[in-house]
């Protein structure tokens, strides 16, 4: 069995009879796939871990050498934290969660269950004890804020999916059609598809990361010799073909709302809007969907010490600059209230970090002329191919809704001053700023400081507020980036997307304890922490400690913990 692979002459290039061979192999493992035991399944993962890892270094080179970032960069850390590293976290979680299936007929929950005084549950999904979560990742938890109706009772016996369960399902072909900015979304979306879904995939490889797929073939070759997944590419044509292909069964897509329409209804025009308004999709299978997300992060007015300012801006500054800000989940839009006394010398500190910051290579296709429309100037006063970091404060939405309205995907930040009574009648309006104004539901940041919710009744105001919140992850104090990153969360919009607006996307990645009925997950950090975060812009040497967390999930020692503690310690402090 092979992988439809391309020589540097050919471009990646994959013809539709390859395409049509790569699914008939893909049919002819479905009988292998049904009836592959928990135990081979198990196996399967821990295969993978040390096929990734040997594909880690070429993967970063790679990843880098396409995006501009020069050897000895600091930036080099995203690719391995977002990449290599980010694989390994899900297969280590996974695995962890198949033994547990093996043992106790479900996966062990790292914390405990709650139910607040709302009535709604909450489940812990981080920190993991087994994996030193509260050694990585200090003062950070991670909780499911369960759908009404679900119920401590009804967590304990939650099916598993027929695959993991002896009871062998009918094995179904999903097409993934691969994101092009993150190099471990493909990755992790083709497994959760095998291993959670019960799928066999065929991955499409975007055209922007397509030189991605050979490296994902050696790391992945367990399951390609299985045959499990094939990769392919092209543009849309291929897509095209392999959507329609009568042995795809389901098709997923991370990508922009516009491709999913077109995907669902046809092309833009008077028959897309026909088959809207008549539910009449061109599509006839199921689709599950990352859309992107105009990203709001909040700030909660009060008082904040300088070091917890300084942090923040950092951290918000983190979400902007992340990939160049091609990330679905880059902030793009500040809430803050117009009386917040530290507003202006907040914003700053972020603008302070903005200039001392190098601009970088715009990589993504359009992403000039994304600029001009947003930042409503050239990008002068930079290097040829890099566009500068820019914010623009004090946005009226009402003169300016491309901005609430559209995701940017480039390197332009807004900030929008809400008018509010107090600090308190500010979590009210700007719930219905972000309910009524802003596009999509993929995530939000939120910043508050501890004294706010010293009291008992402005804690009772922030619950209310944060289970107002219809996205599908919030950070509290926390960049929502690290909750796609932790891997036992599910990433994806607020449920109650449908065809016809799917917002943010539809369904769930990830969520490693393969745990249903959520409705979004809070993962709340401090205000300040020590030694600095990896992700920030601000570190000045980030790489050692990424490769020491690769070495750890490749091989999770005592020895490969206290090399990574001593890492962070070394060069984060």
């Amino acid at each position: 069995m092979s992988v439809v692979q391309a020589t540097s002459e050919q471009k990646y290039h994959t013809s539709l009879d390859e395409i049509d061979r790569a699914l008939e192999e893909l049919e002819a493992a479905k009988s292998r796939f049904q009836q592959t035991s928990l135990n081979e399944w198990m196996n399967l993962v821990e295969s993978c871990i040390p096929t990734v890892v040997d594909s880690a270094r070429e993967w970063v080179d790679a990843a880098c050498q396409a995006k501009g970032i020069a050897p000895g960069s600091t930036i080099r850390a995203e690719e391995i934290t977002a990449g290599p590293a980010a694989a390994l976290r899900y297969l280590r979680l996974l695995h962890d969660s198949l033994k547990d299936i093996a043992k106790q007929g479900r996966p062990q929950l790292p914390g405990p269950i709650r139910q607040e005084p709302g009535g709604r549950l909450f489940v812990r999904l981080a920190p993991v004890k087994r994996r030193h979560d509260a050694l990585l990742f200090t003062g950070t938890t991670s909780d499911a804020y369960m759908a009404a109706g679900v119920t401590a009772e009804s967590v304990a016996v939650q099916e598993m999916p027929p695959h993991l369960s002896g009871q062998g399902g009918s094995p179904r072909i999903s097409l993934v059609l691969g994101a092009g900015n993150v190099s471990s979304i493909a990755m992790t979306d083709t497994l959760t598809k095998i291993f959670q879904d019960g799928c066999l995939v065929l991955l499409k490889m975007n055209p922007v990361n397509e030189y991605l797929g050979p490296i994902f073939a050696k790391g992945l070759a367990p399951l390609v010799d299985a045959g499990f997944l094939r990769i392919i590419y092209g543009g849309a044509e291929a897509g095209q073909h392999a959507i329609a292909h009568k042995s795809t069964d389901e098709v997923h897509i991370t990508g922009s709302n516009f491709s999913h329409d077109a995907i669902v209804w046809g092309p833009p025009g008077p028959e897309q809007d026909r088959r809207k308004r008549e539910n009449d999709p061109v599509l006839d299978k199921p689709i599950t969907s990352e859309l992107g997300n105009v990203t709001p992060w909040i700030v909660v007015p009060g008082d904040y010490t300088e070091k917890q300012l300084q942090f923040q801006a950092e951290n918000l500054a983190a979400s902007v600059m992340n990939n160049v800000s091609f990330n679905c989940l880059a902030t793009k839009v500040i809430v803050t209230w117009r009386d917040w006394p530290d507003r202006q010398r907040f914003l700053d500190k972020l603008q302070a970090i903005f200039d001392s910051t190098p601009p970088r290579q715009a990589y993504y296709p359009g992403a000039a002329d994304r600029f001009r429309e947003f930042a409503g100037k050239e990008p002068t006063g930079v290097p040829e191919g890099t566009l500068p970091w820019t914010l623009i404060r004090d946005i009226n939405p009402d003169e300016s809704p491309m901005y609430v309205e559209r995701e940017s995907f480039v390197c332009v930040t807004t900030e929008t001053a809400l008018e509010a009574d107090s600090p308190q009648d500010f979590l009210k309006v700007a719930a219905d700023f972000t309910e009524n104004r802003l596009w999509g539901t993929l995530c939000a940041a939120v910043m508050v400081p501890q004294s706010f919710r010293k009291s008992g009744e402005n804690k009772k105001l922030f619950d209310e507020f944060l289970a107002r919140l219809r996205y599908g992850a919030i950070g509290v104090n926390q960049w929502p980036g690290l909750v796609y990153g932790l891997m036992t969360p599910p990433w994806g919009g607020h449920p109650g997307s449908t065809l016809d607006d799917p917002q943010s996307g539809v369904g769930w990645v990830h969520n490693t304890f393969l745990l249903d009925g959520i409705e979004k997950t809070i993962t709340e950090g401090p205000l300040t922490a020590s030694p600095k975060p990896v992700w920030f812009p601000t570190h000045k040497n980030p790489e050692p400690i990424s490769w020491k967390l690769v070495d750890f999930y490749a091989k999770p020692s005592t020895w490969n913990l206290v090399r990574l503690l001593g890492s962070a310690v070394k060069n984060g402090l």
